[in-house]
């Protein structure tokens, strides 16, 4: 399913219509995501060893669920973030960041961003 993109309220006759995937919608939002503060990055759905895993930009899509409801968009995250920070402040930033990205980008109302933290890792500055 494709989010649908309203268009200028000033048309008279609409000449037709514009559709978003659900993959470009997660490329939105995983950029939005990893320029946040506190954030290692996104992982994916599911514990591999009771370990979450980490995801290179190419797998982003199996960490980001875009769902679609009465033409507004639900978006579902799995994070790894920074061990020592304020897992609620780092969280409300993420959904911040997202619901502002894609409703810039798109004009379509995001209303709801779930975060799901996965795991916690340790800055390489901590480790020394």
């Amino acid at each position: 399913m494709r989010a649908p993109i309203a268009g200028p309220s000033t048309e008279i006759a609409p000449k037709g219509k514009i559709e978003v995937s659900p993959q470009a919608i997660r490329t939105i939002a995983g950029r939005a995501v990893t320029e946040c503060y506190g954030v290692v990055g996104i992982a994916a759905r599911r514990l591999h060893g009771g370990m979450a895993e980490l995801l290179p930009p190419q797998r982003y899509h199996q960490g980001i669920v875009v769902h679609f409801t009465n033409g507004q968009i639900v978006i579902d995250l799995y994070v790894v973030m920074e061990y020592g920070l304020r897992i609620s402040e780092i969280a409300h930033n993420i959904m911040n960041n997202v619901k502002f990205a894609v409703e810039q980008m798109l004009g379509v109302p995001v209303v709801q961003v779930n975060v799901n933290v996965q795991g916690l890792r340790l800055s390489e500055d901590d480790k020394r």
